[in-house]
């Protein structure tokens, strides 16, 4: 690459970067919750990535992933998850309609899915039967209705949230749909002083509104980007270690792991703590990936991805705690 190409990648990087800095201004100036998981929604979003969102009722989940769409200037959709949802209600379904010239023909009817950005609210108080209907937009960008494929347009994104106290005539969703998610993130109660200033921001005259900062094909292109980024020998094992010594199986498994896991995480988490890493860098200025971008980015792509046993649920382990030790065993093995 010449010195002129090198140069303009640069200065196109550092532009992106600033209007990812002002995204991440507009979400705050509405989200007025927790800045770090202001940060860790845009990183999936930069990495390609959906999230889980996972706190009590009234903690702002619906109103983070809307600012987030009015901000990235993209199509939004919102999916109320209930009992009584069907697959068609997400992905779509053939109607019959009348022709001009007489006669009638079924016409696809498309879903909600096919937005950039999708919020599926209270996924687990939909059956596991339409819970699958995300698994291949989820997976492959597209949707299969009546044996026909249809694409999903780039950038997509499902954001779903879930209570995770409130357990009656909900449906657990089933590991194979918890490792499409790229990060799991759990959102803590307020604190006071956020408390006070949501009720300044949201009880007086004037709301907040976000303003556009980035659009679709920006996002791609940062995306893009982010996977260019060289990543040394040290810091692909450091991930492959972390994510090998969560398996109980392993001979080299983390002792937590052993005693409370039923099953590690899968490569998939390995791939989500890269990426996540790469975009960590890439939004600090950084051509490279250092080892604290992968320790930040292990908690949140790893703890729905490590199942416990009976008796790790019955102690009550937190998944976290497991992830930590065996990213702490990785740092020093050899």
């Amino acid at each position: 690459m010449s010195e002129a190409e090198l140069a303009r990648i640069e200065r196109e990087l550092d532009d992106l970067r600033k209007r990812c800095d002002t995204l991440r201004s507009e979400i705050a100036r509405v989200y007025l919750g927790n800045p770090e998981l202001i940060e860790w929604v845009v990183i999936a979003a930069i990495s390609g990535g959906h999230v889980l969102l996972e706190g009590v009722p009234g903690l702002g989940k619906t109103v983070l992933v809307k600012t987030l769409a009015r901000t990235l200037e993209v199509k939004f959709s919102r999916i109320q998850f209930t009992p009584d949802l069907m697959p068609a209600d997400i992905t779509g379904t053939n109607i019959l309609i009348e022709r001009e010239g007489g006669g009638r023909k079924f016409e696809f009817q498309p879903g909600p899915i096919f937005s950039n950005l999708i919020l599926a609210d209270e996924i687990n108080r939909a059956t596991p039967k339409t819970q699958s209907a995300l698994l291949e937009a989820m997976q492959e960008a597209s949707v299969t209705v009546s044996g026909r494929k249809y694409t999903l347009e780039e950038p997509f994104l499902v954001a779903a949230t879930q209570n995770p106290i409130e357990m009656e005539g909900t449906f657990p969703l089933p590991e194979a749909q918890l490792d499409r998610f790229f990060f799991k993130l759990k959102i803590s109660p307020a604190s006071e002083q956020q408390i006070v200033d949501i009720l300044d921001a949201t009880t007086g005259p004037d709301s907040q509104e976000p303003r556009p900062s980035m659009n679709g094909r920006e996002l791609l292109r940062l995306r893009s980007l982010a996977r260019e980024l060289p990543v040394s020998e040290a810091v692909k094992r450091l991930v492959a270690k972390t994510v090998t010594f969560t398996d109980p199986g392993s001979p080299h498994a983390a002792p937590l792991a052993k005693k409370y896991l039923r099953c590690g995480a899968s490569p998939r988490g390995a791939q989500a703590m890269l990426l996540a890493a790469k975009a960590l860098a890439l939004l600090a200025g950084r051509f490279h990936v250092e080892r604290s971008d992968v320790e930040r980015a292990a908690p949140h792509a790893l703890r729905h991805r490590v199942l416990r046993n009976f008796e790790g649920e019955a102690e009550g382990v937190d998944p976290d705690r497991i992830v930590e030790e065996a990213l702490a065993n990785a740092k020093i093995a050899r």
